[in-house]
């Protein structure tokens, strides 16, 4: 199971990141559970200072950009 956490305040691109995520893991069947982590203080703990965050398995894999499909696929691979 993958763990993927998508890390924001809930501005328009942590919204987009997460559908995107979500899309991306739907259309390849992926096994993953996805989590919002809208809490300044553990957003902090990964030492991200832009939003969105892509955090697959816990290791930051994106910041401060919404990655295209492609490349949230191979996140997602990488584990």
């Amino acid at each position: 199971m993958i763990s993927v956490k998508i890390l924001g305040s809930g501005c328009a691109k942590c919204k987009t990141l997460f559908a995107k995520v979500q899309d991306v893991i739907a259309q390849n069947e992926f096994s993953a559970t996805v989590t919002k982590v809208e809490d300044i203080v553990e957003i902090m703990k990964y030492g991200i200072l832009t939003t969105p965050g892509l955090v697959v398995n816990e290791k930051v894999k994106s910041v401060g950009a919404i990655p295209k499909d492609e490349q949230i696929l191979a996140f997602l691979k990488e584990g």
